[in-house]
């Protein structure tokens, strides 16, 4: 299917809003009685006058449909019956996708019949089969059902006449109209309170995975909340690009009411391919990439609306401007340029005045950065050290930078300021671990490492290289291989020195060395700590590493860092720090007081504490694993897991989580564990039940993969499994090990979203590492085989 369909599925909401106007007039019409004298006429959608043209109803929703939209349906005029039939919703809007419900209001003057007339009018349409939200109103019942309900507020004031009596809906519609804008102090206010908890409950839809398309953060709902607040007097209706963003997500929606065959508002993964299909574009990731441009254009609007609303609602300002740079004032708590002023005569202000903003933590005024972006001349290539300055500085106020560069960005700034920023801009990341697309996580993380620009000795390539770690991502291949190219010529385009171009092309190119080596290797081994400071090279590069790690976990989200990553990336920096000062290496780990206490327990000891499970017992094959089935068969799903041993004492360490409801009993749980322990347990028997019970993935998920590293270690074999993560995935993958005659020395085990990253470093019964070709390879197809 191509584009031009999904251009047309606008013309095919207003037909199909037109034969429902038609055909819920002739219900109207069969149900009340005429009166005498009385005529019918054209009206409504497609009538030659709706009788709605007057000032402010075109500003309530002509811009999007509403009731001063072009008309597109016909309904029957019935003067002087004292009931009319309204449209609000969808239908109101002209909206109605092919899965949308009916949202009507049947007005009345005060018939002792009106029940029996909306009986005959409701009937049918649920005989249809089509959803029906329907009320039966009179004038002053609907006014005051609309002075207390939101809802009901915001669909009066978009609702369109069928038919009937047109001076009925004139007087409900005015009525409404006008206790809106009267109370518009209150309302607003209620209004943008209900919005915060709709994007609080539901998301940023620019950001989501599976976002809700009506109501996430830059959602439909958002976008008719914005013509609300234009009803009320208060702000401008949305302009060209929110209306071109709206008409994209409805373009959306009707998509996958087609490709589902249902009225449904949450865009979930398996669908996004076939709906991208609809649309005419080439795949989910294209699809996702305009759905977060849309969504971020909408929510910028939304943040804009009501920047204007507090603004005018909370009176006058303070007049005067305050100077905040050069050039750039602060003028009723926006920044805008200092009188006299010319962006063309300064190429570097652009920077200077979002450096000011951020810094003041106000936004930069709209009618000011329509201005620089319209008229700030390139930068000089390589910059001038002024203008690297200014981006630093925008950097480092930290959390208040996010909005000012989005701002930039949504005027087209930031890529005529960094060329390559287009490759990454609104670039989704369909991955759970992550909940921003690339640029916005790039942003986020900059922002996250001005927390630590006291700790590093070069804060300015730090936040340069939180800017730009992943910026290899708009290109194919390793984004690491490819980011350290690409962050050369930036850092060369930025005027950096060829030294700090080097340092930053390092940073860049391993930014995940840290967290995927403190998770994935085992740091006793020497081999661990010997590669790493190899590859960092310098103390300086190594304090970049770590604080960079920190603030890209913390912008990737909850399930890229926790407390235990957090600790092993800390140990893993400490010792290679040591190893770059040439300090002797960290002796062998001893037990913590809390182990060792634990330890003396002898057969084994169990801690159960929240999340946290810790198992200390003698060393022997088969612990970690039988330990994990135990887990598993209590509906526990293992996050992470790391174990050692340390003089003939094994030591695991579990983040667990219930699979869902509550924990189970500690109590019970540790019985469990020690019977296992003492051999006085079969757990496959639990665990094949729980195998059964568990439904298959509703969608396709990659195949497993199970690799043998080489050099990663000179005196065990490093195993690194990948998987789609299920109930009892780590005692299946310990089994095959065993079956194998196979002990695990050290193992690091993390679930990111729905994926296990597990890495075990294995030896034969007589503690070497696995050397020969046919073993290695019938290691690999056994684990493999007790992932399928």
């Amino acid at each position: 299917m191509m584009r031009g369909d999904a251009r047309s599925y606008a013309a095919a909401r207003k037909e199909r809003a037109a034969d429902i106007d038609r055909w819920l007039a002739d219900l109207f019409r069969t149900a009340c009685p005429q009166p005498h004298g009385g005529r019918e006429g054209r009206n409504g959608l497609g009538g030659a006058k709706s009788g709605f043209s007057s000032a402010d109803e075109r500003g309530a929703g002509a811009s999007l449909g509403g009731p001063g939209a072009p008309p597109a349906g016909a309904g029957a005029v019935l003067s002087g019956t004292g009931i009319a039939l309204l449209a609000v919703g969808s239908l109101g809007r002209a909206e109605l996708a092919p899965g949308s419900d009916l949202d009507l209001v049947l007005l009345h003057n005060g018939q002792d019949d009106i029940g029996r007339i909306a009986d005959r009018i409701w009937y049918p349409i649920w005989d249809s089969g089509l959803g029906l939200d329907h009320s039966v109103r009179t004038v002053e019942e609907a006014t005051k059902v609309a002075r207390e309900d939101l809802k009901a507020v915001l669909g009066l004031i978009q609702a369109r006449h069928i038919a009937g009596d047109p001076e009925l809906t004139r007087a409900a519609r005015e009525a409404v109209l006008a206790e809106w804008r009267a109370d518009s102090r209150r309302r607003l206010a209620e209004l943008h309170e209900s919005a915060d908890k709709r994007s609080e409950a539901s998301g940023e839809l620019a950001f989501l995975l599976e976002p809700d398309l009506r109501d996430s953060r830059g959602g439909l709902r958002d976008v008719q909340a914005m013509q609300a607040v234009a009803a009320a007097w208060v702000a401008s209706a949305p302009g060209p690009r929110v209306r071109e963003a709206y008409e994209f997500l409805l373009d959306v929606r009707h998509g996958l009411h087609l490709v589902t065959a249902r009225g449904a508002d949450r865009l979930v993964l398996q669908e996004q391919d076939a709906v991208a299909g609809a649309l005419g574009l080439l795949d989910a990731e294209a699809l996702m990439r305009r759905l977060a441009e849309a969504g971020r254009t909408v929510s910028h609007a939304f943040d804009a609306t009501w920047r204007t609303v507090d603004r005018l609602l909370s009176g006058p300002a303070p007049r005067g401007r305050r100077p905040l740079a050069d050039g750039v004032v602060e003028h009723g708590g926006e920044v805008v340029l200092a009188r006299g002023i010319n962006p063309k005569d300064d190429p570097i202000l652009v920077l200077r005045a979002a450096a000011a903003a951020a810094e003041a933590g106000l936004p930069i005024a709209p009618a000011t950065v329509s201005v620089l972006a319209a008229q700030s001349p390139p930068l000089p290539v390589p910059w001038p050290d002024e203008a690297r300055d200014a981006l630093v500085a925008l950097l480092g106020a930290g959390r208040a930078a996010v909005p000012v560069w989005e701002e930039l960005d949504q005027a087209g700034v930031i890529v005529r300021l960094i060329p390559d920023w287009e490759r990454v801009r609104h670039r989704p990341q369909r991955n759970p671990v992550h909940r921003f697309t690339v640029d916005r996580h790039l942003i986020e993380t900059a922002a996250g490492a001005a927390s630590f620009t006291r700790e590093v000795s070069r804060p300015d390539l730090l936040l340069i290289s939180a800017l730009l770690h992943d910026v290899g991502k708009g290109w194919p291949g390793d984004h690491s291989t490819t980011g350290e190219i690409v962050a050369r010529d930036i850092g060369a385009r930025m005027g950096l020195a060829p030294a700090d171009v080097e340092t930053l092309a390092t940073v860049v190119r391993h930014h995940l060395l840290l967290p995927e080596t403190a998770t994935r290797r085992d740091l006793d081994d020497p081999v661990t700590i010997s590669r790493v400071a190899e590859a960092v090279g310098s103390r300086e590069v190594l304090e970049l590493l770590a604080a960079l790690a920190v603030a890209d976990g913390n912008a990737t989200g909850p399930a890229a860092w926790n407390s235990w990553k957090a600790s092993l990336v800390s140990e893993l920096v400490r010792r290679v720090r040591s190893a770059l000062s040439g300090s002797p290496p960290a002796p062998a780990p001893s037990l913590s007081p809390q182990q060792a206490s634990l330890a003396r327990h002898g057969g084994g000891a169990i801690r159960v504490n929240g999340g946290a499970v810790t198992v200390v017992a003698p060393d022997r094959p088969g612990l970690l694993w039988r330990a994990a089935g135990v887990l598993a068969a209590h509906r526990m799903v293992v996050r992470s897991a790391s174990a050692a041993s340390a003089s003939s004492t094994a030591v695991i360490e579990f983040a667990v989580i219930p699979e869902y409801g509550t924990p189970p009993d500690p109590a019970t749980l540790e019985a469990d564990l020690r019977l296992v322990l003492a051999g006085r347990l079969d757990i496959e028997q639990r665990l094949a039940r729980r195998t059964r019970s568990v439904r298959p993935a509703r969608v396709p998920v990659a195949p497993p993969r199970v690799s043998l590293v080489d050099d990663a270690s000179q005196t065990a074999t490093v195993v690194e499994v990948r998987a789609h993560d299920r109930p009892g995935l780590l005692w299946r993958i310990g089994r095959a090990f065993g079956e194998c005659n196979l002990d695990v020395r050290a193992a690091r085990v993390e679930t990111l979203g729905a994926e296990a990253v597990d890495v075990f470093y294995v030896v034969d019964r007589s503690g070497q590492p696995i050397t020969d070709a046919a073993q290695r390879v019938q290691v690999r197809e056994h684990v493999l085989a007790a992932l399928r």
